[in-house]
């Protein structure tokens, strides 16, 4: 339990704006002759693109500049707005056997579609042309 910034008694509320407590509308009016501040939030530090790594990569990993920009491709965000896209991703994501089912949704144009987009952004095509 807190106790009341103004008297020590258990207190109920807290101060909207600091978060401090309080246990009746005489110590809020009291303590709001006082102008508080909000408390600072904390800082989350986020992990720095650089700081992630694989475990085991193999020749074929993507890396993680590459799949970052999955989140920017407006293609990759058109296809995830199909939910059937959406429904299949789950089921792969929760598959003991994933291999085996990909095999399957390769054969349905909605979800190919998806992949190529994927793919155009992972690994683009060379112009050799």
């Amino acid at each position: 339990m807190n106790s009341c910034i103004q008297c020590n008694a258990i207190s109920s509320y807290k101060c909207p704006v600091c978060r401090k407590p309080y246990c009746s509308v005489a110590c809020c009016k009291l303590h709001r002759e006082t102008p508080c501040i909000a408390p600072e939030e904390p800082k989350v530090e986020t992990p720095k693109e650089s700081s992630i790594t694989y475990d085991f990569p193999t020749e074929d990993t993507v890396s993680i500049e590459k799949l970052e920009l999955l989140k920017q491709s407006t293609e990759v965000k058109a296809c995830l707005d199909n939910p059937h896209v959406r429904e299949i991703l789950q089921l792969l994501d929760k598959s003991p056997n994933p291999d085996a089912l990909i095999q399957e949704y390769m054969q349905e144009p909605i979800f190919t579609e998806f992949v190529d987009a994927c793919l155009k952004v992972v690994q683009p095509p060379e112009n050799n042309e």
